[in-house]
């Protein structure tokens, strides 16, 4: 069963879930997140090194860092996830963030159909500051799947693996939008705190939207649709939240 755990050094609270990220993250008492986005994804090393710099040019320390998005070339088999993974964290463990297997930083890995990276890139990211005076709650929710974590692998346990019909895409958006409520819930929030709603599918779900997330009240502030897989293969569809306290371009 998911915990929430607090990691005082970042400013967050994260909900604790598989190696390669948590389930998403709000700020804790003191703190904000906010969010900013490259004009132009970089390199996955390369984006970790900007982001570094733009940390240390605001005056944080790289254990604010807390929440990122990542656009990838094509999904990957469970063992290539597993490999892409492993080296993912090394610069989380650099950073003082990822330890003993435990990462707080949540995430969404995402995979373009149309121009898509030729490598993984680094295309947002989130960290803590300082909060002003009156600041509401701010979070960010990882991406998930129609899959759970953390069952050893994902192609057995993938809902309706391989159906893409109406009804298949219409159990597979249930799924995950009871999981994001689920993380929401764990972090003290509801669908009525989100500032954006996102979704990522290459899949014509437009006419499940309106009963399946509209009527659920998951988009207060509507809902942009990426046309994107998901980063693990067989997987048709993704979402995450966010509510930052800003959200800037750099």
């Amino acid at each position: 069963m998911s915990q929430v755990v607090v990691f005082p050094e970042g400013g967050y609270r994260y909900i604790d879930a598989v190696f390669q990220y948590s389930g998403g993250v709000a700020a804790e008492p003191g703190f904000e997140i906010e969010r900013a986005r490259f004009a132009k994804p970089l390199p996955l090393l390369k984006g970790f090194a900007a982001a570094e710099a733009y940390l240390k040019s605001i005056g944080r320390p790289t254990t604010a860092f807390c929440c990122c998005e990542l656009r990838s070339a094509a999904p990957l088999a469970d063992n290539e996830f597993e490999a892409f993974n492993r080296n993912y964290v090394g610069t989380l463990e650099r950073w003082g963030i990822y330890r003993n297997n435990v990462n707080p930083v949540g995430r969404t890995n995402v995979c373009p159909i149309y121009q898509p990276p030729k490598e993984s890139v680094l295309y947002a990211f989130c960290y803590t500051v300082p909060a002003k005076p009156g600041a509401r709650g701010t979070f960010a929710i990882a991406g998930g799947g129609e899959c759970p974590e953390g069952k050893g692998n994902y192609r057995d346990h993938i809902v309706r693996r391989g159906d893409t019909s109406i009804d298949g895409l219409r159990e597979k958006m249930r799924t995950v939008v009871t999981e994001m409520e689920r993380r929401l819930s764990l972090l003290g929030f509801t669908w009525a705190d989100a500032v954006t709603t996102q979704c990522y599918t290459m899949h014509d779900v437009g006419s499940l939207i309106r009963d399946e997330i509209v009527m659920r009240g998951a988009t207060p502030g509507g809902l942009t649709w990426h046309f994107c897989r998901p980063p693990i293969a067989d997987l048709e569809y993704e979402m995450d939240i966010r509510a930052p306290a800003r959200d800037i371009l750099i």
